[in-house]
């Protein structure tokens, strides 16, 4: 066996590293429901086995999200938007809210929005080529926030103060940078949310107002509440910007360092594209651990678990999980099949994964058109959160064709 790691999740140096991939992998081999104490005192399990990961997200029975989706959370923040904000929410609440957020973001909506991401997309990259080296990270920050802002109809002057103080609301440096970035949201779609009830504006906050969720009640209905919908707001901020943001940059990051996959790529043309995008969200996976609690006697594994034990899920490993796919370590652009959980699963699959596939898939669309090789200019740093994790600085060069 192999020496055992120390393990530490919630060391920050552990992510910035970017030296996590070791200990998960320990422990899906020797320890895969593992003890983890915290300076709490309370501590939580760690999850890390694919099949266990995508077991805890179907059972929203024995393991609840309403106390909390994340390690470090504020637990007076997370009871004041509890059952009233989609990522934490158990049904019925979470299965009436999501059936009148997702519309705005379902099947159907997506070729109304390839014309706007494809505009977004062709300005930033025909930009990023003609810089010469850049921060990828600019680059990619600018895909997801313009498209979002845009869905929601949002002043054009205020995008770049969106997009600043939502990676502050999940990553500022401390709990009041963050709690100060999540309050500001709050107010500013509030103030847009007074402006826009009664309307008939087909962005997402008109929409939503004016739509119906189920309730309790059989065959009653009700308007959402201002809070439902600000609290919401927020949430699509984040997932929009986040998860796009530090997919498509690790995606530009993977492609510079495997040649051969970036050849195997432009090889195949826009056929490839579809799987490109699979494997770049399965090597990226943004979305490093969810949080549930326990609220009903369960086992995993073998291992008993308690009503109000913490558990941890790490989509991170599942997406690693040897067991599961092949080559596990190897960045496979034509990688299929692909049974990746970067969007979470079950009732939790989240709201925006056909959007975000959408940006992807036209991101690398447009790079193939106008990129004939990806050029590292500096060493790629990384962020410190075991939570939303990425790159936070990536020097390049898009060579033109």
């Amino acid at each position: 066996m192999i020496e055992a790691p120390i393990v530490d999740l919630t060391d920050p140096e552990l992510f910035s590293s970017n030296k996590f991939w070791g200990v998960l992998a320990w422990l899906r081999a020797n320890d895969p429901v593992h003890w983890h104490p915290d300076a709490e005192g309370s501590g939580f399990w760690v999850v890390t086995r694919y099949d266990d990961v995508t077991a805890v997200y179907a059972d929203a029975e024995s393991f609840s999200s309403r106390f909390g989706m994340r390690l470090g959370s504020n637990d007076d923040a997370v009871s004041a938007v509890s059952q009233r904000m989609l990522i934490v929410s158990d049904p019925p609440d979470h299965t009436h809210l999501k059936r009148v957020l997702s519309k705005t973001f379902g099947a159907t909506e997506m070729s109304r929005l390839e014309g706007l991401v494809r505009d977004v997309v062709r300005e930033v990259v025909a930009d990023a080529v003609e810089a010469g080296e850049i921060d990828f990270l600019d680059v990619a920050k600018l895909i997801p926030n313009y498209v979002v802002c845009a869905v929601m109809d949002l002043p054009r002057e205020d995008w770049a103060w969106v997009g600043r103080t939502t990676t502050n609301a999940f990553e500022g440096e401390d709990e009041e940078t963050r709690s100060g970035a999540h309050c500001e949201i709050f107010l500013y779609f509030d103030d847009l949310l007074r402006q826009r009830r009664g309307g008939s504006g087909e962005d997402f906050i008109s929409r939503v107002a004016r739509d119906r969720r189920a309730t309790d009640v059989p065959d009653q209905d009700r308007l959402l509440t201002d809070e439902e919908i600000v609290f919401n707001c927020n949430g699509v901020l984040a997932g929009a910007n986040e998860t796009t943001r530090y997919s498509t940059a690790g995606g530009v990051l993977a492609l510079a360092e495997n040649p051969d996959q970036w050849r195997t790529l432009r090889t195949g043309g826009a056929a490839a594209i579809p799987d490109a995008v699979e494997e770049i969200l399965r090597w990226t996976v943004p979305g490093v651990h969810a949080l549930r609690t326990v609220t009903r006697p369960a086992t995993i594994r073998g291992q008993p678990l308690g009503v109000g034990d913490r558990i941890t899920i790490w989509n991170v490993s599942a997406n690693r999980d040897e067991a599961v796919f092949t080559d596990a370590d190897r960045f496979v652009v034509d990688r299929s099949p692909n049974r990746h959980i970067t969007f979470g699963a079950g009732r939790h699959l989240c709201l925006g994964a056909r959007l975000a596939r959408l940006e992807l898939t036209v991101f690398l669309s447009v790079l193939l058109d106008r990129v004939e090789k990806i050029e590292l200019c500096g060493e790629p740093q990384y962020n410190a959160s075991n939570f939303t994790w990425g790159l936070r600085k990536l020097p390049v060069r898009l060579v033109p064709k």
